[in-house]
């Protein structure tokens, strides 16, 4: 979800925009009703969320990265085939 989908989902709900004295920044400002609405309008976004090819893409190269690294992190030297084996099993039972 972008920054603008989620000032164009404040603005459909009518919260305020009030500037921060301390970070000179803008914050909202959302009433009880507001902010209940403003959640709704999420949750629908995401449920209308669809990932396209390059999403999945993403996602699995982006495991298998994590996945290499964990087993980068328990290298030894002194690993056999074996040992490498039983560390790879072990990690798919933790």
């Amino acid at each position: 979800m972008t920054k603008r989908t989620i000032m164009e989902m404040a603005r459909e709900v009518n919260c305020m925009r009030i500037t921060d004295y301390y970070t000179s920044g803008t914050v909202l400002a959302f009433s009880d009703d507001q902010l209940e609405a403003f959640a709704e309008l999420v949750r629908e976004d995401e449920r209308n969320r669809t990932w396209t090819q390059q999403h999945w893409t993403d996602y699995e190269r982006g495991i298998a990265a994590a996945e290499r690294e964990e087993c980068l992190n328990c290298y030894s030297p002194d690993d056999t085939a074996t040992d490498w084996a039983d560390k790879i099993k072990a990690r798919g039972q933790a």
